[in-house]
């Protein structure tokens, strides 16, 4: 991947996490305790952090902001993703990192187990002002009335159409753009070209299993209680969201033909998918618009908003966040990291810093999407301009419009064994070996169980 590329995939704003380029040392939180770390920088405490790297401008200069702030200190970036049994044994031992940068959707998981602790204390004499951030963000890292994370990107999902494909089908972008599943079914089999092994073109693919979510909340459906303690998977609607999307599949032949061809293109190169013609429409996380925008900005696609299936805009947002680990050396320190690193302010400089980089390589900026509206409007009326390529300012502007339509699933203190057991049910379908009613009476049974034992922890 190249220098470009890179930098345009993770400065998206996703959930998805990049290898770090800056890092030194271990996960602890510094070297030898406060009082060694202050002397060595200047009587300014040195902070330690998981999960997060620093690819690009986005990530650079937040992190500066930070350091060079009156509050700030030295940041120690630990190299490498989010990894759960690194994170637990450094919690189980001691000597966390003193801020982790994980998966809002997880974060109920490790509240469960006490690997983070709630931040309503560092947010009051922090003053973080928690009404500036989206509230999806905030009520999927709030449970039972206790924060226990800073929402920072705002993830979403895009629906991108191949010109191409549509055309040749006999189709309008409108028609494939449609929230009704009989339109959705009709123009999958059009745009299909081939079947099993001789798969040529990916009618429409519905990118499952990570978008049942979305697919459940177009119908209708909840998978979640409100309060994030009940199971509701076999949902009739949820049952009737799997169905229609795994027949999308099926419909093309077996799902392990369907994922070779899925797979078979360069996904972030030159000879992607839209680049080869080889789809003809898929809901994507928005930050492969910037993917597009980088390698093949004039290869023919249109964006469209996702609608569901009374034709409203629906979304379905996801995105990482900065907690606390239980037994940090510089928690006041780290929740004034996480307030710096998710302020408007700090946002728009970084993403002005962003947007000159890539102007000045020739590449297109369409923006940051974070977990802070006001930093989002700021950006949107001090930072993004027009690129002049009518594709991707029409993917800008629906991107920027489906910030206020998305929804997310409910906190729960087991948010990664609930993600697993729909994931898994999936999978089964996919894969033959059960229907989706029987594969969501076992998923059922699967997340409910976990919910119930992270409820008697927390008692």
């Amino acid at each position: 991947m190249g220098r470009s590329r890179s930098r345009s995939v993770v400065g998206a704003g996703t959930a998805l996490t990049a290898v770090t380029l800056a890092a030194c040392g271990g996960v602890g939180g510094g070297g030898g305790g406060s009082d060694q770390a202050a002397s060595s920088s200047g009587g300014k405490v040195t902070i330690s952090t998981m999960g997060f790297g620093l690819p690009d401008e986005i990530a650079t200069v937040r992190v500066k902001t930070y350091e060079n702030s009156a509050k700030g200190g030295p940041v120690k970036i630990t190299e490498g993703g989010f990894d759960e049994q690194q994170f637990l044994a450094a919690v189980a031992s001691g000597n966390p990192p003193d801020a982790v940068h994980l998966d809002r959707a997880k974060v109920g998981t490790y509240a469960a187990r006490g690997a983070i602790v709630p931040m309503d204390d560092c947010i009051a004499k922090s003053g973080i002002d928690m009404s500036q951030y989206r509230k999806p963000g905030v009520q999927q890292v709030t449970l039972d009335g206790k924060v226990y994370a800073i929402p920072e990107f705002y993830g979403m999902r895009l629906l991108i159409s191949d010109d191409a494909v549509v055309k040749k089908a006999g189709l309008t972008t409108k028609q494939v753009a449609s929230g009704d599943w009989d339109t959705i079914t009709m123009v999958n089999d059009k745009m299909t070209q081939g079947s099993g092994r001789n798969l040529k073109v990916i009618g429409y693919d519905p990118r499952i299993p990570e978008t049942l979510p979305l697919w459940a909340a177009a119908n209708g459906g909840q998978m979640l209680s409100a309060d994030g303690k009940t199971a509701s998977l076999g949902d009739p609607k949820v049952v009737e969201a799997l169905t229609f999307t795994t027949n999308l599949v099926k419909r093309a032949g077996k799902y392990s033909e369907f994922k070779a061809t899925r797979e078979g293109v360069d996904f972030f190169g030159k000879d992607n998918q839209y680049a080869t013609d080889t789809v003809g429409a898929m809901p994507i996380d928005d930050f492969y618009l910037n993917v597009l925008a980088d390698v093949s900005p004039k290869a023919g696609f249109t964006v469209s908003p996702i609608l569901d299936r009374q034709g409203k805009q629906i979304n379905y947002s996801g995105g990482s966040s900065w907690a606390i680990p239980k037994g940090a050396k510089h928690p006041e320190e780290a929740c004034e990291f996480a307030k710096v690193m998710t302020a408007a302010d700090t946002w728009v400089a970084a993403a002005k810093a962003r947007a000159e980089a890539l102007r000045a390589e020739g590449g297109y900026y369409l923006g940051t999407n974070t977990g802070n509206k006001v930093a989002d409007e700021r950006i949107r009326t001090e930072v993004f301009k027009p690129t002049g390529v009518p594709a991707l300012d029409n993917g800008a502007k629906v991107l920027q419009q489906a910030q206020d339509s998305a929804v997310t699933l409910p906190a729960t203190y087991a948010g990664s064994e609930f993600e697993k057991a729909y994931t898994d049910a999936v999978t089964r379908v996919l894969e033959g070996s059960q229907t989706p009613a029987q594969a969501l009476k076992q998923a059922q049974g699967e997340a409910q169980k976990a919910l119930d034992a992270a409820a008697k922890s927390r008692q």
